[in-house]
């Protein structure tokens, strides 16, 4: 063979372009794909020097082709294919872990035994037979080795190389492409090595060319390749039937051998023993990629089954494990209570020493729970300060466990250097109670809520009278939201008399409601209910226009009484209440100074600072006040001396006499608070009296006015009016039956 003038300067041009193209790729490697570019480039840079080499040995003496001249090409093809396999399989989206690698690797060395399996048995073997008498090449020739190892590594690496185009993740044309020119460049790297054996001198420039052309496209192809992809699962199974596909070609290649021949040789029996030794190397990583996949699953699976049914706070169970369980085990199982557990108080410690603080509390009742429970029954954070715990066994058990756990619960907290106190309570409902989770639940949550109503840090064990509760209060709510509307609300006045004369000064007006089925229901049960609700603001306006409008009656008859109305703190803390407050006076052409506003000791206890303020705008507009239920339990001299009231009004609770009691021990105390009003310039009137001994104590006592069953029940109107007519003090008729006969001081500190 001929060396074609064209060689030198075809090889030049490719080490030169080669080595700028390998250039190109170091300059644009940056994290994570540098070490992939630098490999590539060191693999484009030991094909074309080999390629040089050998071109420089062939044309400096012009000899044929020779073992000696085409070494270092043979050497430059088997070391740069394997530096671009290794490049190609580093970058992002080929192969991103160890054992994606290690599959794809033994799948492209099946593909490429597979292929040759095809090649030699179809064809390569029996042309030799042709040609030489030999069915296979000589193991002392050094043609074998120069041509026989590149092919070898070729074939593998091609085989590599489509593998990873297939299984490529997004963008898989990207990254598809980088691995078909990385193909396409060793397999023409091949080519070319095979021509300047055997092949012409014009077919070794033109080769010489399109390896050029090929090693561009791979430069230019890992570069784009080069950008980081997104993680993606690695699955041991996938892409398999891409390397079982040549070897179903290669056994059909095989029977179609013994079909002609009727034997084979021992390059194919070889090749078929790698072939079959790689599927079993491929079969137990398989095995244990399934394996680690497998643990793995199981893993996830238990982390986020965890995660499910865990309160990643407190570690506790969540409602999520709770219902769970209470489904399987609870309704219909052994004997067991559920415990509703609520915080008393938790909001404050949120609102004054932050979430944080409010966070570690949560943490700590968990740990507290946990240590306080048998194995085997379950506590769980249901939300917020909310916390259940399903316990095996009886009531009276769960009861006691209770009561203890109110101690532990109610246990001062460290944080942060200061303590923290909270208490605790708990409703208690037996699976007995229930036919079901949603049922057991609500019997649960229905006792915690008596447990807060009765006074907070308490038990309460489920009744079926709860129930009846319940649904006596929910209708009593919806029917009261239209009672305005269907004018089932209406006013009774109790009668204020000054003493000794026994004439009637004032009245102090009070609500009643009359349902067409409910009957009369009581203040005490309808207006804490308005109080829960929000309603007891409509309720309170609609009171105060109704009492202005008789008070204005009475005026225009020729009467001078004045009239109290109660009213709720919720009224007090709305900015526009002074102002509504003198609009009902104006439309109803009533002098403030006759009307007196009455709120209970209790109320304004809970936000002074903003009571105080709301009740002197009141006053400036000529408004009297009064403190009702004084007496009650919350009195505070400090409070009384703050407070911009007109009138102090004694509750019962002073007046009556007890049952018990040796000696007259009302009367000092009366005296006390009586001759303390004085004292501060107030008006002083005595609740609750009902009987003459009680009106001798108040009256000894100095207390002018006087309100109570002695002088008159809440009264309708029209009796009102027969009272400030007569002529002098006469008995107080009795209201009819439906009034109601209820203790008028009281009513509005019931909510």
């Amino acid at each position: 063979m001929g060396i074609s003038a064209g060689l030198p300067l075809a090889a030049l041009t490719c080490a030169v372009l080669g080595t700028l193209g390998a250039g190109a790729l170091l300059r644009a490697a940056r994290p994570p794909v540098r070490s992939a570019n630098r490999l590539v480039a060191a693999g484009l840079g030991a094909n074309v020097w080999g390629l040089a080499g050998s071109a420089f040995l062939l044309t400096i003496d012009h000899e044929p082709p020779t073992v000696g001249r085409l070494a270092p090409f043979a050497v430059g093809q088997v070391l740069g294919t394997v530096l671009l396999l290794v490049g190609l399989l580093r970058l992002p989206g080929a192969a991103d872990a160890p054992g994606a690698m290690l599959r794809q690797v033994l799948d492209g060395a099946l593909v490429a035994a597979a292929t040759l399996h095809i090649t030699w048995t179809l064809f390569v073997e029996p042309a030799l037979v042709r040609h030489t008498h030999h069915s296979a090449p000589s193991l002392t020739d050094g043609r074998t080795y120069v041509l026989g190892i590149p092919l070898l590594v070729s074939l593998t690496a091609a085989g590599i190389a489509g593998v990873t185009a297939g299984r490529a993740r997004p963008p898989r044309a990207v990254r598809a492409l980088a691995a078909g020119a990385v193909g396409v460049t060793v397999l023409a790297g091949l080519c070319l090595l095979v021509a300047l054996r055997y092949g012409g001198g014009a077919v070794v420039a033109g080769l010489c060319w399109g390896y050029l052309l090929s090693v561009a496209l791979t430069v230019l192809a890992v570069r784009r390749a080069g950008q980081p992809a997104p993680p993606a699962l690695d699955l041991p199974g996938s892409g398999a039937v891409m390397a079982l596909v040549p070897v179903a070609a290669a056994i059909v290649a095989a029977l179609i051998r013994m079909a002609i021949y009727g034997s084979t040789d021992n390059v194919s029996i070889l090749i078929a023993a790698t072939v079959g030794s790689l599927i079993t190397a491929r079969q137990m990583l398989a095995n244990s990629a399934a394996r680690r996949y497998a643990n793995r699953l199981a893993e996830r699976e238990a982390f986020f089954k965890d995660m499910a049914f865990t309160d990643p706070l407190t570690g506790l169970a969540n409602r999520r494990q709770l219902l769970r369980v209470l489904e399987e085990q609870a309704v219909g199982g052994p004997p067991c209570v559920l415990m509703a557990i609520d915080l008393d108080g938790f909001k404050n410690v949120n609102d004054m020493r932050g979430h944080d603080v409010g966070d570690a509390v949560l943490v700590e009742v968990g740990r507290r729970l946990r240590a306080n429970l048998r194995p085997g029954d379950l506590a769980a954070r249901l939300g917020g300060d909310e916390f259940a715990v399903l316990m095996w066994g009886g009531p009276d058990e769960a009861h006691r466990v209770a009561e203890r756990l109110l101690t532990v619960l109610g246990g001062p907290y460290d944080m942060e250097g200061s303590a923290v106190f909270l208490s605790a309570s708990i409703g208690l409902a037996a699976n007995a109670t229930a036919h079901d989770v949603p049922s057991l639940l609500h019997n649960a949550d229905l006792s915690l809520r008596f447990a807060k109503q009765r006074g907070k840090s308490r038990v309460e064990r489920y009744d079926a009278a709860y129930d009846q509760w319940m649904r006596r209060r929910t209708t009593v709510e919806q029917e009261l939201r239209g009672a305005i509307e269907r004018e089932e609300l209406s006013l009774v006045y109790q009668p204020v008399i000054a003493l000794p004369e026994g004439r009637p000064v004032g009245v102090e007006a009070l609500v009643r409601w009359h349902h067409p089925k409910l009957g009369q229901v009581s203040p005490v049960e309808f207006i804490p209910i308005a109080e829960e609700s929000g309603l007891v603001t409509r309720i309170d306006k609609w009171v105060l226009h109704q009492a202005c409008h008789q008070l204005s009656r009475w005026i225009a008859e020729g009467h001078d009484p004045w009239i109290s109305v109660n009213i709720s703190i919720r009224e007090l803390h709305l900015p526009e209440y002074v102002e509504h407050v003198v609009e009902v006076l104006r439309a109803h052409r009533v002098p403030p100074e006759r009307l007196i506003l009455e709120v209970t000791e209790h109320a304004v206890a809970l936000d002074l600072d903003e009571v105080v303020d709301r009740l002197a705008e009141l006053r400036a507009v000529g408004v009297r006040i009064a403190l009702d239920d004084f007496g009650a339990g919350y009195s505070s001299l400090g409070q009384l001396r703050r407070l911009p009231v007109d009138v102090l009004k004694i509750d019962k609770i002073l007046v009556v006499e007890p049952a018990s009691a040796p000696t007259r021990k009302a009367a000092p105390l009366v005296g006390v608070v009586v001759g303390l009003g004085h004292q501060l310039g107030l008006e002083v009137i005595a609740e609750g009296v009902a009987d003459p001994a009680q009106q001798e104590i108040v009256s000894a006592a100095g207390c002018r006015l006087v309100q109570g069953e002695l002088y008159g029940r809440a009264m309708p109107s029209e009796h009102v009016e027969a009272l400030l007519a007569a002529p002098r003090a006469v008995p107080a008729p009795r209201p009819a039956q439906d009034v109601g006969q209820v203790d008028s001081g009281r009513e509005m500190r019931q909510s």
